[in-house]
């Protein structure tokens, strides 16, 4: 590991000093950072601590939102959302992510902004746009069986990492941030991510010396939800496909469906055509197929990864089918939740 320096941020007003310290990188938990400094995939001339920053450890209510400060460890907001109608979407998520050692450290913030697993970001050895622009790709003709589908390039074809962030992306989540000049701004997780193209390198739109303060989470009917995580090993691997989805049906019509892919996308991928397809129709295992049909017509396979289409289809008409049943067992059950 590289040497670096060290400073500490301790509270919201400090920012605006410490992100004028050029080539410095914001650490919290640690937990994906200090891996990448190991590797020397990262290496950073100065760190700004942010584990004695007290502003943003808790998690609000309020009329119409929820309110998760950027410092909320995963364990924190698991348990919270676990206990909280409407957010179980986000306990089941966070729960199927990581170990307990992992969460009691990860925050909020920093799982939001975790870089790929790709085999091949990792491996200086190897060629990545992602990790040196220009570079060169190589997962796309090597192995790739965990790579994504949706949203790549001919640059990058890696895929986002975060459970949390794909069930956040269906509970229609926002992210504040705060500049350098201490502005506060505010956007949709949507619009968060940014897809290679032609710049793989930059993940996301925050800007130098921008930092997340929190992430905002509307109160509305979700519906009975569930996070379903298809993997190569139950002891907390990466999603080879994860559907986290909120249903509210009647007569069987499809009055809300809540939606969010991970494990296919090169960000956490939000699929606004199933959902247009599926809004108001017949919940049928037709009407899935052409819902999926119509978003996966994007979808671009590589090798390794051919099966992931097949898989995808496979893991929405499970998950779609189980809240579908539990509805029809509990009709009157307002918010009723399904635990995976």
């Amino acid at each position: 590991m590289q040497p670096f320096n060290l400073t500490h941020l301790n509270n919201t007003s400090d920012i605006k000093s410490l992100s004028s310290i050029e080539g410095a990188r914001f650490i919290a938990g640690g937990t994906n950072l200090i891996d990448l400094m190991k590797l020397q995939v990262e290496t950073p001339v100065e760190l700004v601590d942010l584990s004695d920053w007290q502003d943003e450890r808790s998690i609000t209510e309020h009329d119409e939102h929820f309110r998760v400060g950027a410092m909320v460890t995963n364990t924190e907001l698991a348990n919270y959302a676990s206990k909280t109608v409407g957010l179980s979407l986000l306990s089941q998520a966070l729960l199927s992510g990581a170990t307990v050692q992992l969460r009691n450290r990860a925050t909020t913030a920093g799982n939001l902004l975790q870089r790929t697993r790709c085999y091949y970001f990792y491996d200086t050895a190897k060629p990545c746009n992602k990790r040196e622009p220009g570079s060169g790709c190589t997962a796309i003709d090597s192995v790739n069986r965990i790579h994504a589908i949706f949203g790549t390039s001919e640059n990058c074809i890696a895929t986002h990492p975060s459970d949390m962030a794909v069930a956040m992306m269906a509970l229609d989540a926002q992210v504040e941030l705060i500049t350098p000049n201490g502005e506060t701004k505010t956007l949709p997780l949507r619009n968060f991510y940014c897809k290679p193209g032609a710049t793989p390198h930059i993940e996301n739109c925050l800007k130098e010396g921008e930092l997340i303060t929190a992430v905002i989470l509307p109160k509305r009917a979700a519906g009975t939800q569930y996070y379903h995580k298809v993997r190569d090993r139950s002891s907390y691997a990466f999603a080879l496909v994860s559907v986290a989805a909120g249903l509210v049906l009647q007569n069987n019509k499809v009055e809300k469906l809540s939606l969010g892919f991970g494990g296919v996308g090169t960000v956490p991928w939000y699929p606004a055509t199933a959902i247009e397809a599926l809004t108001g129709a017949q919940l049928t295992e037709a009407n899935i197929e052409k819902a999926l049909d119509a978003e996966l017509a994007s979808a671009k396979v590589y090798g390794s990864n051919n099966f992931k289409p097949q898989l995808l289809r496979n893991t929405l008409h499970k998950v779609l089918r189980a809240l579908a049943e539990h509805q029809r067992t509990y009709p009157q059950h307002e918010g009723a939740l399904y635990e995976n």
